[in-house]
């Protein structure tokens, strides 16, 4: 299993650099960043740093890691200008670039800049176009695609990503349509849950995959949930959370593990700043997670 760490985009730049630093020098393999303009709720005026700008300067300031977008919304970013911040992304971070995308769901954002969001159905319908239209631009000289949604003539992507074949993420864990698309179109999953709710989840995926024509197992999987180590990172419940000594969070990587997840993703949300923030990395790292990092090599 792989290990990587997920910084709020609602501190300064300063520590959320400081956090991709750690977590590299502590021998985690991934930092996601994720797409938002503003807080879901609480206080809205919290200054949140931007997905892209954000993905820019860690590609050329970390220099190791896997970099990726957690996940990006199709509401916000016509998928030809997507494509082009991705291609450009993975040549300034020397080709370690993941594109993670999903419908959208954060309606408050939306209202306060005037940016239109449609019922589910449509926002779902979008992605999956989003995805075929960023497959064309990313992997093709040129690209025509007549969708309902979007429109493509003669379409030129340049430069190309670094990486002959730059990975495309869906997140999200609707399991009659969501995860039919990552069947057919992705190459990574995420979602957020337990090991019971992977496990389950999974499964529909690999139905979807099968009823496709495609292997289940060219699907890398990868989920988060708040972790709390020995009750010294308490959240406020909000959002899924786990809590347990060492051995507790070793029992529960085994069982993610067991439901195919090849990636563990941890939220920086609850884990402070500064050198109480590198303790609590570290000691996730070598306490619970180095024994899977090394099996995973």
């Amino acid at each position: 299993m792989r290990f990587s760490v997920w910084p709020t985009t609602g501190q300064s730049w300063e520590d959320l650099l400081a956090c991709a630093q750690d977590a590299e020098e502590l021998g985690y393999q991934g930092v996601w960043v994720a797409d938002h303009f503003m807080p879901a709720g609480g206080d809205l005026a919290r200054p949140t740093l931007e997905c892209w700008a954000v993905l820019a300067g860690l590609a050329v300031a970390v220099p190791r890691v896997r970099l990726g977008s957690l996940v990006c919304s199709v509401t916000y970013r016509h998928p030809a200008v997507l494509a082009n911040q991705a291609a450009s992304v993975d040549q300034l971070s020397g080709g370690r670039l993941v594109l993670g995308i999903g419908a959208g769901w954060q309606e408050n954002e939306h209202r306060a800049y005037g940016i239109d969001f449609p019922d589910a159905q449509e926002r779902l319908e979008r992605l999956e176009e989003a995805c075929q239209v960023l497959r064309l631009l990313l992997d093709q000289p040129r690209a025509d695609f007549h969708g309902r949604h979007y429109r493509l003539v003669d379409a030129p992507s340049e430069p190309k990503p670094r990486q002959a074949h730059l990975p495309l993420l869906v997140g999200g864990g609707g399991e009659r349509r969501t995860l039919r698309i990552v069947a057919r179109c992705a190459d990574e999953w995420n979602t957020w849950g337990t090991p019971e709710v992977l496990a389950a989840k999974g499964a529909v995926l690999d139905a979807h995959c099968e009823a496709l024509g495609r292997d289940p197992a060219s699907i890398r999987r990868s989920a988060q949930v708040l972790v709390d180590l020995g009750g010294r990172s308490p959240t406020d419940g909000r959002m899924p959370t786990v809590t347990g000594s060492a051995s507790e969070l070793q029992d529960l990587l085994a069982r993610y593990e067991a439901a195919g997840v090849g990636e563990f993703v941890l939220p920086d949300w609850n884990l402070g700043r500064g050198s109480r923030r590198r303790d609590a990395l570290a000691e996730f790292f070598e306490e619970v997670a180095r024994p899977f990092a090394e099996r995973a090599g």
